[in-house]
């Protein structure tokens, strides 16, 4: 078995607060992150497969490309990600968003056949990454 990996981007802006705390408290756990500001994510997407015999590839680029573009970046793309339905009841934190693009990658991945996906990991800033790897 063999694994590709491609990485994308988009612009999202989000705020990190928990509707379980109060504005003190969030402010507290979350400090200026507690207030709407954006990124530039960085996504790398590692699916895994058998070789194609015919193509020598796991899958075809452009159609992983297609498959990210369908179901992540044109949904997430320059929206509030703290506003957005795939967020509701939890906070837009850059580990939910790898969980979030995981779930929402994994089914549309497993039917290229026997391709399945194995990580998504969000580069949020310089210094923070976060990887998601399924349970």
């Amino acid at each position: 078995m063999i694994a590709v990996t491609r990485r994308y981007r988009f612009p999202a802006a989000h705020v990190l607060r928990s509707q379980a705390l109060s504005d003190e408290e969030n402010a507290r756990l979350y400090g200026k992150c507690s207030n709407l500001h954006g990124h530039d994510y960085g996504i790398e997407v590692t699916v895994a497969g058998p070789v194609d015999p015919v193509s020598g590839r796991i899958i075809a680029p452009e159609r992983l490309d297609g498959l990210v573009d369908h179901h992540v970046l044109g949904p997430l793309s320059h929206r509030d990600l703290s506003r957005h339905p795939w967020f509701e009841g939890q906070v837009s934190t850059a580990e939910n968003v790898a969980r979030v693009i995981h779930d929402r990658l994994r089914g549309p991945i497993a039917s290229e056949g026997s391709t399945r996906l194995l990580r998504v990991r969000i580069q949020e800033t310089r210094r923070n990454g976060f990887e998601y790897g399924g349970e």
